[in-house]
């Protein structure tokens, strides 16, 4: 691709909004091309069976729903390419993309690059996600009803997790570095006056084990205050200390919020000073901290490319 090249839109993640937004766009035929970025397929790509999403009534494998969303997006044209976005202007028109050794040019910009859950980085914990290790409750908690789970955090995150677990597990371990817990008191209350939440402070896990048979077995764990090494038999271990919004490239460029997800109106309008950034949408968990769920992201992919198309018919193309 030459730099001169300007496209009708490009869009930044391969998640399920960006593949969306790819799969309205190629039908609208504008040509998109999406760049995969550093996390391709978004956290679908790491996610063992989904069954939340419309249409599949036996349920399907995260990587094989990505992989679906993909071929039906270049079915209609849409272009995927490996790429890491080095720098970007949004004060030029068309918008000038830096991808280090190849320039790009864009009339229209979708932001689908999403949010990063934040893991313990234990080797272990790598291994074993997608087999008993999670950070989404409301996606995987039903897998294991009727077994002991732990969660781990202490904010208001981490409380949500294990009182929304407490629908399927018998029991959850709530473990926390600290002895003191960030959560708001009103949801910290809340956790602890339920009969089924144990409290594990100044705790932390040191290894999750089973990776030998892929299933977690239990967790490792260190007493921070005492160095006491102990194991908690559990089936399965929810990270429930946050995520990292991937919005850092467009810090200064449009509106934040304090955590650094993208400020949206009308649900895709990208604003800076709260004034509406023409031509430039973002979608899916890059600006939905509350719901996170594939089929919202999937939605606000959609609206992003209805916007796309209009603005783009509104503009003369």
């Amino acid at each position: 691709m030459s730099e001169n090249t300007t496209r009708d839109t490009v869009i930044l993640g391969s998640g399920c909004s960006g593949l969306t937004a790819a799969i309205y766009t190629a039908r609208a035929n504008l040509k998109p091309l999406v760049l995969e970025g550093h996390e391709p397929g978004g956290q679908l790509s790491i996610t063992t069976l989904v069954e939340n999403f419309p249409g599949w009534p036996e349920g399907i494998q995260g990587p094989e729903l990505i992989e679906n969303m993909k071929k039906q997006a270049m079915r209609f044209g849409a272009e995927l390419q490996l790429g890491h976005l080095s720098s970007i202007d949004l004060t030029r028109r068309p918008f000038v993309l830096n991808l280090g050794k190849e320039v790009i040019h864009a009339r229209t910009l979708i932001i689908a690059s999403g949010a990063s859950a934040r893991w313990l980085n234990l080797p272990s914990e790598q291994a074993l996600i997608g087999h008993g290790v999670s950070s989404c409750a409301t996606c995987d908690g039903f897998f294991f009803s009727g077994k002991e789970i732990a969660v781990i955090g202490g904010g208001d995150s981490a409380m949500e997790e294990a009182l929304f677990l407490t629908r399927f597990a018998t029991k959850v371990s709530l473990i926390n570095r600290s002895e003191n817990f960030r959560a708001s008191k009103i949801m910290l209350e809340r956790a602890m006056a339920h009969p089924q939440i144990e409290f594990i402070p100044s705790t932390v896990v040191e290894e999750v084990l089973g990776v030998e048979e892929k299933d977690v077995k239990g967790l490792r764990l260190k007493n921070t205050k005492t160095g006491d090494i102990s194991v908690l038999p559990v089936s399965a271990m929810f990270l429930g200390i946050g995520h990292e919004p991937n919005a850092k490239a467009f810090a200064g460029m449009m509106d934040l919020d304090e955590d650094g997800y993208i400020l949206t109106k009308n649900n895709v309008f990208t604003t800076k000073n709260g004034a509406i950034i023409p031509g430039v949408f973002a979608c899916g968990d890059i600006q939905d901290r509350r719901y996170r769920q594939a089929i919202t992201a999937a939605g606000s992919g959609c609206m992003a490319a209805l916007e796309v198309e209009k603005y783009l018919e509104e503009h003369g193309r």
